[in-house]
């Protein structure tokens, strides 16, 4: 019998009680009332991981636990829990919950259990929660609000999935409130369900709007999900405050805005909470449970070299949702695989998690282990830090820190919302006051080492491809940038084919030339629209115009 379940039967014991285990400390057992001591000698790392270890699922067992925050089910003898581990340094601390599991839907594989588990299916909702889950399929939605192809659900999906209207609850209450929202029974197993469907039809984000259905966003189409009807705000609520932690609760009541990561048995999630004119609504996008090494994510050799710099600067760029993430964890897990050095990482919240390969791995998360990017990133320069990954750069002063730290000799990587590599030069510069910017432009003449500016692409037959401008900053590059010549780079990078170098069309042409992508999809990306048609017209490939491509 695992060594934990002694424990976790006091637990169920108690309702709304939790189990708590942390480094140097015994367990705990926190109720309403207080909290007492289970075991009073105080745990090693080693031993809180060896006890998780005997619970944690089969397909986690591998390198357990990541650094950062793993979450997962597990069925003692006397019931469900769910298990929250974080591992910050040598630190491991836990958090075991009473928890209601659901059940596989239908069609899909079940979630898989540790094996002294047993093997009993759990109740997906209660029958009382069913009656809030009625279904509306008839109900159209509100106009304007969705448009597009639809993706038909099952009976079987259909019976489990749908949210109707909540006919007992209110409008959402204005007033901010200081203490979080209690989710009701039920609301969470809604969200894991409608997470499971949107792994299950290979959708990317998972739109929750007040007044409008389920939206799922597959290969860059907005799809709605028709069927199961319009969610309330008093509903929708619920649902998404019973995944928020407690801070992101209070912080959306007096923001109304707040993010953060969520994880299920299957897979994770970069949640955003927000309020619009309907009322409350988030986002969740799938972060992949597995980084996709660099050589598969189709990253040039010459890309690849710059993983190798000891200083520097450099940026991956692209608008929302290009896949800007994706491309940075290949290139820190490269790092990861093929240096011995210490990477930092400030992310808002923390999407891919690095277990240490060869580097050791220290990923903080805005809000919960600093204060803000440029805290974070100062702070960095007294952690004796070789790589720094900067999440997002956000403000000037974080630029500023950035281009300090790189210059000083470590290597930086980060990102910016900006279209091709001449734009987020000047980008950079123009952010500072005029008298700055002659200085700014020297250091970053010095510092900056290279440009990934990426967009995605329709694939055909389903999927989408990347395409991506890569600019190199040689001499050549340096003296442009230095010199304010920054109009003059875009001819550079033509020149400079040999040296790695890809212009943003000759990337998207690539794509056509090798039937990943139609020449329609690659001409709406396109930056000189004018340009890429004639590239088209010299290979005889047909453009159709004719259907109102983007001009």
């Amino acid at each position: 019998m695992p060594k934990l379940d002694q424990a976790i039967e006091k637990l169920l014991q108690k309702s709304g009680a939790e189990l708590l285990l942390a480094s140097g400390s015994g367990i705990s057992l926190k109720t309403a009332t207080g909290v007492s001591e289970i075991v009073r000698q105080p745990l090693t790392t080693q031993q809180i991981i060896g006890a998780l270890t005997e619970i944690v699922p089969a397909n986690l067992r591998t390198g357990f636990p990541a650094p950062g925050l793993t979450t997962f089910p597990y069925k003692s003898p006397k019931g469900p829990v769910l298990v929250k581990v974080e591992l910050a340094g040598t630190r491991a601390s836990a958090s075991i919950t009473a928890q209601a599991l659901p059940a596989p839907l239908p069609g899909l594989p079940p979630l898989e259990m540790p094996e002294t588990g047993a093997d009993e299916p759990f109740e997906l909702v209660p029958p009382s929660e069913m009656m809030h889950l009625a279904a509306e399929a008839s109900a159209p939605p509100p106009q304007g609000r969705t448009a597009g192809k639809t993706i038909s659900l099952s009976a079987s999906e259909l019976a489990a999935l749908t949210i109707a209207r909540d006919t007992t609850t209110g409008p959402l209450a204005a007033p901010v409130t200081s203490r979080p929202t209690t989710a009701p029974s039920g609301a969470r197993s809604q969200i894991d369900q409608l997470l499971s469907m949107m792994l299950q039809k290979g959708a990317s984000d998972l739109h929750l709007t007040s007044m409008s259905p389920p939206i799922l966003r597959v290969d860059g189409d907005m799809v709605p999900l028709k069927e199961l009807g319009t969610m309330e705000p008093a509903r929708l609520k619920a649902m998404l405050f019973s995944i928020a932690p407690e801070r992101n609760q209070l912080q959306w009541e007096q923001t109304k805005d707040t993010d953060f990561a969520y994880e299920t048995g299957e897979a994770r999630f970069r949640v955003n909470i927000f309020m619009d004119r309907f009322g409350i609504g988030g986002v969740l996008r799938q972060i992949p449970t597995k980084i996709r090494p660099a050589e598969e994510m189709g990253l040039s050799k010459e890309v690849l070299d710059l993983c190798f710099l000891t200083k520097g600067l450099v940026l991956v760029t692209g608008p929302t949702g290009s896949g800007k993430s994706t491309t940075l964890a290949s290139m820190i897990d490269y790092i990861n695989v093929n240096r011995e050095d210490h990477i930092i990482t400030i992310e808002d919240p923390i999407e891919f998690v690095h277990p240490n390969k060869k580097c050791l791995v220290n990923q903080r998360e805005v809000g919960i282990h600093t204060g803000s990017f440029k805290q974070a990133l100062r702070a960095a320069l007294r952690e004796d830090p070789d790589v720094v990954l900067v999440g997002e750069m956000r403000d000037l002063e974080t630029v500023a820190i950035a281009i300090e730290t790189a210059e000083t000799g470590h290597l930086v990587f980060g990102t910016l919302h900006t279209n091709t590599a001449a734009s987020t030069v000047d980008r950079i510069i123009d952010q500072f006051p005029t008298d700055r910017q002659e200085q700014v432009r020297l250091m970053l003449s010095e510092s900056l080492k290279g440009i990934i500016s990426q967009v995605l692409c329709k694939k055909i037959g389903g999927g989408r491809a990347p395409a991506r401008e890569i600019l190199l900053v040689p001499g050549s590059v340096a003296n442009l940038i230095r010199e304010g010549k920054t109009f003059q780079i875009a001819s550079v990078m033509q020149t400079g084919k040999n040296q790695g170098m890809v212009t943003m069309n000759d990337s998207l042409f690539e794509l056509v030339r090798r039937r990943q992508v139609t020449p329609i999809d690659a001409y709406a990306k396109a930056v000189g629209k004018g340009e890429f048609k004639t590239m088209l017209d010299k290979a005889n490939i047909k453009l159709d115009l004719a259907h109102g491509a983007p001009t």
